[in-house]
């Protein structure tokens, strides 16, 4: 870990991906523990959320620790009060802030100016947290991540970013299809197709859903307009009405392939009527992996696991 926050994927190493997701298996097996008693999280928002808040607030609270929500109404980052004030107010109180941005710049400046770790609890660049129980989900379903090959279809967005980010450090295969000028940003598709360079993956991007998908272990989308882009919904719900993840998109997947999506999900537009209460889905296994990997995460640093990453240690 390049020190002491989490911002992005490209702050781990691919051994840190190893070390969280053994660590978040194995406290998902122990149950509750105490090994961030008297420790507190500040769940710093500025959009809602349903996944990400209980899920932080649940890993605090099985590990013995609490966690403080701190709504828009009641902060108003960077206008009610300057963020770095607020950081440094927060690393006064807390031990460290998970945040939900609009802006990754604001995370960047809670990071510099804070002197505790913060956490990217969603920006509109990355999702970090999202990508790693989605990494830790599909260890726990096929067994492995190397050589696996992911095929996104949908939108270039936050998770997407994340997501592959994730998946070239881990040594996968990671597939996009997007329609043209909706794919990921090129400087950060750079900087994946570096990390899977040198981990033994591959990434591709295509504007084919039918490409991506063929011979796929996992087929992952999320919805077509993102929080915060919703003047866009009526455009984007055209540009991308044949991205929809279907049974006959699927059919062309490996025979024992998976259906991974990040929730909330627009039945009927990115994902087909009913399709993710299907035996391949394992979307709720997601969100709830969304839990044990923020406990592992928030043990990791703050001290209480045995082996920390390389930036906390």
């Amino acid at each position: 870990m390049q020190g002491k926050d989490l911002l992005s994927i490209a702050n781990l190493s691919a051994q840190d991906i190893q070390v969280l997701i053994s660590d978040t298996i194995d406290l998902k097996s122990r149950g509750r523990g105490n090994a961030l008693s008297g420790k507190a999280l500040a769940l710093l928002f500025e959009k809602p959320s349903l996944r990400t808040r209980v899920s932080f607030e649940m890993a605090m609270q099985q590990a013995g620790g609490s966690a403080i929500y701190l709504s828009p109404a009641e902060v108003g980052l960077g206008q009610r009060e300057a963020v770095g004030d607020i950081a440094r107010v927060l690393s006064r109180y807390v031990d460290a802030i998970a945040a939900r941005t609009f802006s990754q710049r604001t995370l960047e400046i809670l990071g510099a100016q804070s002197d505790i770790p913060v956490i990217n609890a969603l920006s509109d660049k990355e999702h970090p947290c999202q990508a790693l129980a989605d990494l830790v989900t599909i260890r726990e379903k096929k067994g492995e991540l190397r050589g696996l090959t992911l095929a996104y279809i949908g939108d270039g967005n936050n998770v997407a970013t994340s997501l592959m980010l994730a998946a070239a450090l881990a040594g996968m295969n990671f597939r996009i299809a997007a329609p043209e000028g909706y794919g990921i940003p090129a400087e950060t598709l750079e900087k994946g197709e570096a990390l899977a360079a040198e981990n033994g993956g591959t990434i591709s991007c295509t504007t084919e859903p039918e490409q991506a998908a063929e011979d796929a272990d996992i087929i992952y989308t999320d919805v077509w307009t993102s929080m915060g882009a919703e003047a866009e919904a009526e455009v984007r719900n055209r540009i991308f009405a044949g991205y929809q993840v279907n049974e006959n998109l699927i059919s062309l997947a490996a025979e024992d392939a998976i259906l991974m999506h990040p929730l909330p999900a627009h039945h009927g537009q990115e994902v087909a009527e009913g399709i993710l209460y299907s035996p391949i889905s394992v979307v709720f296994d997601q969100a709830e992996n969304r839990m044990h990997l923020a406990r592992a995460l928030l043990t990791q640093m703050l001290g209480g696991l045995e082996f920390p990453l390389s930036g906390w240690a």
